[in-house]
C-alpha cells in the first residue's frame, strides 16, 4: 500500500507555522510498517483541496489529510472530500450530539457554527475524536481510502495511532516492522562514499540512502519485516559491510556523536582537551560541553572576529592549553565569505602542534558548522591514528 500525506493550511505555505504533523505521521507509518510515498501541502480553497485529492488517490492506496476541519468558514476540507468524489455532504446527529457533549463537560456551549463539524460526505466513516470537537472522517473509494484528520497536533495523534493505523494496517497486509539505523561518517565526500557503497544503495529491503550535513555524511538503512530478530539482523549485516568497506570514516551509529567519541578517546587515555575559537559563536565549545563525557574537556575560549592568519591561532592555541593545564588543545577560526570560506585548524599536544587551513565553497550560512565539523574530524583521525607531531595535518 502506497500512502500520501496531504497537509491543508494557508499558514503551512505562508512558512508561518511548522509543519510538525507530516512527520509525526511519517514516524508513526515507519515504526507500523506503512509505505510513505509522498507528502504534499495545499491552502485553504475547496476546490484546490479537491484537485489535490483527487491527485494523491489516483497514485495512493491510502491518503492522510489533516487540518481544515474546524468550524469556521476557512476550514474546507469536508467540502472539498465531497467536491473530489461527487459526494453531497449530510448532517449526523449522532455527530452534533457528541460535540455538544463534550463541550457542555467543558462549560462552553456550542455555537451555530459547530453544526458544520457535524456534516460528512455521504457514505464518509466517522473517526470518533474523544479529545476536540472536530471528527474525522474516511472517505473509500474503489482503489483507495481518504483519512481526514483535525490539524490540532494532540487531536491528530490520538485519532491517528487510535483508529487510522489500526485501519491502514489491516487494509495493506504490511510487515509489522520498519526499523531505521544510521551511521555517521566524516573525512569523505558523499560521491567517494557512494562510490564504495553504491551496490548497496540499489537494494530493496535493506534499503541504503546517503544524506549530507556540511561535513558529516550520514548512511542510513531501512530493513523491513515481521519479526524483530529478522529485522535487526538486517540491519546489522549491512551496517557491517558498510563500516568494512569504510572503516577510516565511520564514527558512530544513530545517537553517537563525533565530540562524544574524541572525548571517549581522551578519557580512555586519562587525557583533557581545551578549545579556543573564533568566528564560530561557541559552537566547536558547545557541542563538547554539552556531552555525556564532559570531564574529559577542560575549557573552551570563545574570541569574537576571525583570527588574522595561521600564526595567531597556533600562538593563542598553544597559550590557552598551557593555561588550562589541558595536553591536546584545538585552535579553530573560521572566516565566512564568498566563493569560498575559510577554516584555520591547530592541535596543539604534548608531542608537538600541527596547523593547517581548508576551503569551504558551500553557503556562507553554513561555515561554521562546516569548520566544527573538520576541526573535530582532523582531531579524531588524529587520536584514532595515535598521531601527531610538528607539521601540517593531514
Amino acid at each position: 500500500m502506497a500512502i500520501e500525506i496531504l497537509t491543508i493550511g494557508t499558514e503551512l505555505l505562508l512558512g508561518d507555522i511548522l509543519d510538525t504533523n507530516a512527520r509525526a505521521i511519517a514516524l508513526a507509518l515507519r515504526e507500523s510498517g506503512l509505505d510513505l510515498h509522498w507528502i504534499s501541502t495545499v491552502g485553504d480553497n475547496a476546490s484546490r483541496i479537491a484537485q489535490s485529492l483527487r491527485l494523491a488517490t489516483s497514485r495512493a492506496e491510502g491518503v492522510i489529510t489533516t487540518g481544515g476541519l474546524g468550524p469556521t468558514v476557512d476550514d474546507p476540507t469536508r467540502e472539498a472530500a465531497a467536491e473530489a468524489f461527487g459526494l453531497p455532504l449530510e448532517f449526523r446527529p449522532e455527530l452534533w450530539e457528541g460535540i455538544s457533549a463534550r463541550m457542555s463537560r467543558w462549560g462552553r456551549a456550542p455555537t451555530e457554527n459547530n453544526r458544520r463539524q457535524a456534516f460528512l460526505p455521504r457514505g464518509a466513516l466517522p473517526i470518533e475524536n474523544p479529545v476536540g470537537t472536530a471528527p474525522g472522517f474516511i472517505v473509500e473509494t474503489s482503489s483507495s481510502a481518504v483519512l481526514s484528520l483535525p490539524g490540532v497536533p494532540r487531536e491528530m495523534e490520538h485519532m491517528l495511532n487510535a483508529t487510522v493505523i489500526p485501519y491502514l494496517r489491516e487494509k495493506s497486509g504490511a510487515p509489522s516492522l520498519i526499523r531505521s539505523t544510521v551511521l555517521h561518517l566524516v573525512g569523505l565526500g558523499e560521491s567517494q562514499i557512494d562510490d564504495r557503497v553504491g551496490d548497496l544503495e540499489r537494494l530493496s529491503n535493506p534499503t541504503v540512502g546517503l544524506a549530507a550535513h556540511s561535513g558529516i555524511i550520514d548512511v542510513r538503512i531501512t530493513a523491513k519485516g515481521n519479526h524483530p530478530d529478522q529485522v535487526q539482523s538486517a540491519l546489522t549485516r549491512i551496517a557491517s559491510e558498510v563500516r568494512r568497506r569504510l572503516p577510516e570514516a565511520v564514527f558512530g551509529q544513530d545517537d553517537e556523536t563525533l565530540e562524544e567519541d574524541i572525548l571517549a578517546r581522551l578519557a580512555a587515555r586519562a587525557l583533557r582537551l581545551a578549545t579556543v575559537e573564533w568566528g564560530t559563536g561557541g559552537k566547536l565549545s558547545g557541542r563538547l560541553g554539552a556531552t555525556q563525557a564532559r570531564e574529559s574537556y577542560s575549557a573552551g575560549l570563545t574570541l569574537p572576529g576571525s583570527a588574522a592568519d595561521l600564526a595567531e591561532v597556533k600562538g593563542l592555541t598553544q597559550d590557552w592549553g598551557r593555561q588550562r593545564a589541558s595536553q591536546w588543545t584545538l585552535g579553530l577560526s573560521v572566516r565566512r565569505s564568498t566563493p569560498d570560506s575559510e577554516a584555520l585548524i591547530v592541535i596543539a599536544s604534548p608531542e608537538g602542534v600541527q596547523e593547517t587551513s581548508r576551503l569551504f565553497s558551500g553557503p556562507p550560512a553554513s561555515a561554521e558548522r562546516w569548520g566544527v565539523n573538520v576541526a573535530l574530524y582532523l582531531l579524531w583521525k588524529n587520536l584514532g591514528a595515535n598521531k601527531i607531531g610538528p607539521g601540517k595535518l593531514a
